[in-house]
C-alpha cells in the first residue's frame, strides 16, 4: 500500500482514536444498560482481453488513487461532506463517486473504507456498514479496523449480537501488541452490555495474559476484575 494511504489510515489506527471510540462505547453502556467468458481464435481472444483488462484495470486503478488522497485529508480536518461529495475545485470528485467508478480496483476498495468511516462519523451506520463491509483485504491492519468499525456501528445501533460478531473477527485478524487488545476491550464492553459475563472474562483475560504491555492493561485488569466477581457471585 502506498505511503500516503498508510498515511491516511494512521489517524483511524492510532491508539488515541482507538480509545477515543473506546470511551464512546464505555459511555453508550452506561447509558444503555438494557441494550447496551473456440479454442484458437477464442484463446486467443481471451488471452487479449485478459491483458486488455489488467491495463484497463492498473489505469483505473491510478486514476482512483488520485481521487482518493484529497479525500482522506478531508476526513482528517473533519470536512465530511467534500469527503463524500466532493469538491468544487475539481480536486476530488468525493468517495461515493470513486466507489462507484472505481469499485473492483484495490483503491476502489479502500474509497469503500474511507466512505463508510466517514458515513459512520455522521451516524450514518446502516450506509457505513454497508460500504465497510465491501472492503476485502489480507493485509493486518486495515482489515481489522474495518471489522472493528463495523462493530462500533453496530453497538450504536444496539445490536449487540453483532457488534460482538465483528469485534471478535477484529481480534482475531492477525492479531498483534498494537491493535488486538483495543479490540478485544470492545469485545468485552459488547459481552457486558449483553450480560454474558463469562466470555467478558475470556475477553480481558486474554488482553491480561497474552498483551501486558498494552495501554489497555489497567483498564483490562479492573473490567476483569468486576465480571470476575459477578461471575463468581452468580452461581
Amino acid at each position: 500500500m502506498a505511503e500516503k494511504d498508510k498515511a491516511g489510515i494512521e489517524i483511524f489506527e492510532s491508539p488515541e482514536a482507538l480509545q477515543e471510540q473506546l470511551s464512546k462505547t464505555e459511555e453508550f453502556a452506561k447509558n444503555n444498560r438494557q441494550l447496551v467468458i473456440g479454442i484458437g481464435v477464442g484463446v486467443l481472444a481471451l488471452i487479449g482481453g485478459v491483458i486488455g483488462w489488467k491495463y484497463f484495470s492498473e489505469q483505473n486503478n491510478i486514476k482512483a488513487q488520485n481521487e482518493l488522497f484529497p479525500t482522506v485529508f478531508y476526513i482528517e480536518k473533519d470536512s465530511i461532506n467534500k469527503a463524500i461529495k466532493g469538491d468544487n475545485n475539481n480536486t476530488t470528485i468525493g468517495l461515493e463517486k470513486i466507489v462507484d467508478q472505481y469499485g473492483s480496483t484495490d483503491a476502489g476498495e479502500l474509497a469503500a473504507f474511507y466512505l463508510g468511516v466517514a458515513q459512520l462519523k455522521e451516524g450514518k451506520y446502516d450506509e457505513a456498514i454497508k460500504n465497510l463491509e465491501k472492503f476485502d483485504a489480507d493485509d493486518w491492519l486495515v482489515q481489522a479496523r474495518a471489522y472493528s468499525l463495523i462493530g462500533d456501528a453496530y453497538m450504536e445501533k444496539k445490536d449487540l449480537d453483532n457488534a460482538i460478531k465483528y469485534y471478535k473477527k477484529a481480534s482475531e485478524h492477525y492479531p498483534n501488541d498494537a491493535f488486538t487488545p483495543a479490540y478485544l476491550l470492545k469485545l468485552g464492553l459488547a459481552y457486558e452490555l449483553k450480560k454474558d459475563y463469562a466470555n467478558a472474562v475470556m475477553a480481558y483475560r486474554t488482553i491480561v495474559d497474552k498483551y501486558s504491555e498494552a495501554s489497555e492493561l489497567t483498564t483490562a485488569q479492573k473490567k476483569l476484575a468486576k465480571v470476575e466477581y459477578i461471575v463468581n457471585n452468580s452461581k
